[in-house]
């Protein structure tokens, strides 16, 4: 099978698996682990915050942020089809106690004109407004890259009115490096960052957040009630330290794979693609050949391709490491044939 239902179905390379096996360890609770403080150490500085935490998903970081942003019956803000609101469970609610407020955007931006008229006027009535967040990727947007300039907009919306904002960044470097722009142009524009190592990256667990010392101290303790204090976690650690490291570069490889599969799902009757295909996602209305998206990926699973729904028409392909360009021809000479 030919796999592009995620960038998060990658398997952990060569390098990866030896760099587990001979992985320094130790207790990472009492903070001697050397492999997760390196880790550590080098996303701090790579994202430009003082300090890093490992975590052992994209969402652990996510409501980590929430939890230690924010308190009980405070009001987040976020873009109305973010993961944070999307997919992860109901976790803000159900562990921060915080509801949300949702703002629709246009390809994953939110106009921070709206933004701010969304922010709690000091009222008795209302709840406070203890959060923005940000997601860059955007993934139901189709990896849409969300732009420095409006991250820097809203940022400094948060900084005038002292709410702090927060990147669910979980695809951040498929961002970077489409976009030809340094790190920094996306990171320094946040209070707190979550990137995940697992996804384009292709390591086979975990997750960083960064943001300044006090921050992540508190941070800490959050992950450790919600039961992510682990001990030798220098074995998963040291993949991600090679993920991060080695593999951030190649990501292009996969915007480029992306557009071949545009291109070809766009010329093929009754296929629509109706994102703009900034990364590494392609999304595909099917509602022209009179199929839901499952019957149309049912289809494809005959042929040996996976993909997944996005909605009653929609169907998601992702491309990512262990599909090669080889294979996004084999998928495109597939879709060619469709009848």
């Amino acid at each position: 099978m030919i796999d592009l239902r995620s960038d998060t179905v990658t398997k952990p390379t060569e390098e990866m698996r030896r760099a587990a096996f001979e992985a320094e360890v130790g207790d990472d609770v009492y903070g001697e682990d050397p492999t997760v403080i390196k880790l550590e150490r080098e996303a701090a500085t790579l994202l430009g915050k003082e300090a890093a935490l490992f975590v052992t998903s994209g969402t652990q970081g996510n409501q980590v942020a929430v939890l230690t942003h924010t308190r009980p019956g405070n009001e987040i803000l976020l873009e109305a089809n973010s993961h944070i609101f999307y997919y992860e469970s109901g976790a803000v609610a159900a562990l921060a106690g915080v509801q949300t407020r949702t703002i629709q955007g246009i390809n994953g931006e939110m106009d921070p004109i709206e933004v701010e008229a969304a922010i709690r006027t000091e009222d008795q009535h209302f709840p406070e407004t203890g959060l923005i967040c940000l997601e860059n990727t955007h993934n139901r947007a189709g990896g849409a890259i969300v732009s420095p300039e409006n991250m820097k907009a809203i940022y400094t919306l948060g900084k005038k009115h002292s709410i702090p904002v927060h990147i669910d960044g979980a695809r951040l470097f498929n961002a970077v490096y489409a976009s030809g722009r340094d790190i920094r142009e996306f990171t320094d524009h946040c209070d707190t960052v979550q990137i995940c190592l697992s996804k384009g990256l292709g390591a086979p667990i975990g997750s960083i957040i960064a943001g300044d010392h006090t921050f992540i101290n508190r941070a800490r303790k959050w992950r450790k009630r919600l039961g992510g204090g682990l001990r030798q976690v220098g074995l998963v650690a040291a993949p991600g330290l090679v993920a991060l490291t080695t593999m951030r570069e190649r990501l292009v490889e996969d915007h480029e794979k992306a557009i071949v599969l545009k291109e070809t799902l766009q010329a093929c009757k009754g296929i629509e693609v109706i994102n703009q295909v900034d990364t590494n996602i392609v999304v595909a209305d099917v509602k022209g050949r009179g199929e839901t998206a499952d019957q149309f990926i049912d289809e494809l699973k005959e042929k040996g391709i996976q993909a997944v729904t996005f909605g009653p028409t929609l169907v998601r392909f992702t491309t990512h490491y262990d599909v090669t360009m080889e294979e996004i021809n084999k998928v495109s000479e597939i879709l060619r044939n469709l009848s």
